[in-house]
């Protein structure tokens, strides 16, 4: 049986001098290998194939009667790394906090484990009758919220 530990050391190895970077790899007891790779400037078909035929040149006998799936983390789908987050900077993002609010803003910036989003509240500003709305920066810690992603726009 294969670890998970060896497919993602391969994958890495792979990924190195690429501008692809791991997201996942998951292993179900159903002798299920799901790989899951991102880029910032989306994942290419072909790309996952070369990923595909390097494990299993590279594993060869080890991957046995294991099903190997290589694919892109998802759009739409909610961060599972820093580098996903890097990845959307200046993209409009949802993030669901703890308490159950969602929020849409524009990622603003990524420090460590660190992020900030640029949202619009509506605030009472002195000289206005009705509450205006205006741009907020709120920073999270990537642990404290249930999941961001990206918010794809059709335009």
């Amino acid at each position: 049986m294969i670890s998970k530990d060896v497919v993602k050391t391969c994958v890495e190895e792979w990924l190195q001098g690429n501008d692809y970077f791991l997201v996942d790899v998951q292993m179900d007891g159903s002798d299920r290998i799901v790989i899951e790779i991102d880029h910032a400037d989306g994942v290419w078909i072909e790309d996952c194939a070369a990923l595909s035929r390097y494990l299993q040149e590279k594993l060869g006998e080890e991957l046995g009667d294991y099903e190997l799936e290589v694919g892109s983390a998802g759009i739409g789908q909610p961060f599972k790394v820093e580098q996903q987050y890097v990845s959307h900077i200046g993209d409009e993002v949802e993030v669901l906090q703890q308490d159950g609010v969602k929020l849409k803003g524009v990622l603003k910036a990524v420090e460590g484990r660190q992020f900030t989003v640029t949202v619009q509240e509506k605030q009472h500003v002195e000289g206005k009758k009705r509450p205006v709305l205006v741009a907020v920066d709120k920073t999270y810690s990537m642990d404290e919220v249930k999941s961001v992603k990206y918010l794809l726009a059709f335009k």
